[in-house]
């Protein structure tokens, strides 16, 4: 799902998801804290929805300049990373 947008969020569509899946892993290019996957965390919380559910993007550390493909790198943000954490995520038990 490209949630494009945080304000408003599209609730319905996330419960829904989650529902249908039973996992959500939400990525974003810069802090994990405040942002998209703490939205849905919210959501998923508020609405005792319980499924797989992780964060990926920039943990709580000082973010450094850099070339675009390093910094992806860096993080852990390039698609083998997402690859490997759905599929980890999914072999999780709740």
């Amino acid at each position: 799902i490209d949630m494009h947008t945080l304000k408003p969020l599209d609730k319905k569509l996330v419960l829904k998801a989650a529902r249908e899946t039973n996992a959500v892993v939400t990525l974003e290019e810069h802090t994990i804290i405040g942002g998209l996957g703490s939205a849905v965390a919210e959501t998923l919380a508020e609405n005792s929805v319980t499924v797989r559910f992780t964060r990926m993007g920039v943990k709580d550390v000082f973010c450094e300049s850099g070339a675009p493909d390093d910094l992806l790198e860096k993080y852990q943000l390039k698609k083998k990373h997402v690859v490997k954490q759905v599929e980890k995520i999914i072999k999780k038990k709740i």
